[in-house]
């Protein structure tokens, strides 16, 4: 009879000893020893919420907790197929420091999890190095996270992430949006292409209806197929900390933000109106991405559908008091973000209106 081992079944433990060996001074890169504790290694991490951190100019005397979770989804797929898996990690970071940004906060730990069929040091840690760069873009820990070895469960070469953030805000901080007036300015913050929505689309577009390959060249993109669909997505923390720091929250200059995700402007933005209020935002007011033109012509896709499915180059929305708009423009281009002012806020249901 032979003798079953784990080895056998298809997981050996050196090896993910071996990984995780590999991964710890990533990880480390994103801690500081005032606030992580007990980073890495244990069952649980420990993060000290220091009451005298700063936050909006004032120490947090009631703070309250952010918990956000989101994945990367099928971008995956174009990572595989490529075999860089060096910026997939960034984007799964920003899909949930820009989702806690939402509520005037900010991101403090993240957690990864990682599921793939066999132990792979090296996938793993380059998939490690985009998650430490989206951290120290988004200015919080990583520290911890689990991996999934599951033979047959996965096919070779497939793999997924899904990131978990925890973040703080100053509970007569908080921006949700129960502020914002007609009449308020619409900023679009730009964003780097298409971020990490509507892949399951572009997809079925450039590989099964087009015939193409991730090393074919676009020369309206200047960039491989593989190079454009790679860009990972912006993280917004740092610039939009800066906006909401620079004024007294009693002002309440920044009235609502939202994270420009799957269903783009028309069904992200309504997220955070109060009843009454609707925005009107205007075509051509920004510039927006060539890969969203190339996209929309190669699938015949019908504008309504964009509309519903991409960011078309804003990957995040601050309505703000119209008489600080322009300044806040000039403090986002100072942390190197460019912005438009794209619409108001008018009265009726809440919804967008795109003119």
């Amino acid at each position: 009879m032979p003798e079953w081992t784990y080895e056998k079944a298809g997981l050996n433990l050196d090896t993910y000893e071996k990984t995780l060996e590999g991964i710890a001074p990533l990880m480390r890169r994103t801690h500081d020893r005032l606030h992580v504790l007990d980073g890495f290694g244990g069952f649980a991490s420990l993060f000290m919420l220091d009451y005298d951190r700063f936050l909006f100019s004032r120490k947090y005397r009631k703070p309250v907790i952010i918990t956000c979770t989101d994945g990367v989804g099928s971008k995956l797929k174009i990572a595989s197929l490529t075999k860089k898996y060096d910026t997939v990690g960034i984007d799964l970071v920003a899909m949930s420091v820009n989702d806690c940004l939402c509520t005037g906060g900010e991101p403090l730990v993240f957690l990864d999890y990682l599921a793939m069929p066999k132990d792979d040091p090296e996938l793993t840690r380059q998939l490690m190095e985009g998650m430490v760069e989206g951290c120290l873009q988004a200015e919080c820990s990583l520290t911890g996270g689990e991996t999934a070895i599951l033979p047959e469960f996965y096919q070779p070469e497939d793999f997924d992430m899904a990131g978990f953030c925890v973040g703080v805000v100053e509970k007569d901080s908080i921006i949700d949006g129960k502020a914002v007036q007609v009449g308020d300015t619409v900023i679009g913050l730009a964003s780097t292409g298409i971020h990490s929505n509507g892949y399951s689309l572009v997809r079925k577009i450039v590989f099964e209806h087009a015939k193409l390959t991730v090393n074919d060249r676009i020369e309206e993109l200047g960039k491989t197929v593989g190079e454009e669909l790679l860009t990972p997505t912006r993280i917004y923390v740092k610039a939009v900390k800066s906006v909401i720091q620079h004024y007294p929250f009693k002002k309440k200059v920044v009235r609502g933000l939202a994270h420009i995700t799957g269903g783009g402007l028309v069904d992200n933005v309504p997220r955070v109106l109060p009843p009454g209020r609707r925005v009107e935002i205007q075509r051509g007011s920004w510039p927006v991405p060539p890969v969203f033109h190339w996209l929309q012509k190669l699938g015949e896709i019908p504008q309504p559908e964009v509309d519903r499915v991409f960011n078309q180059g804003i990957g995040f929305v601050m309505i703000v008091a119209p008489h600080f708009a322009n300044s806040i423009i000039h403090q986002l281009a100072d942390k190197k973000v460019p912005s438009y002012i794209i619409g108001k806020v008018k009265a009726g249901d809440p919804g967008v209106d795109m003119v």
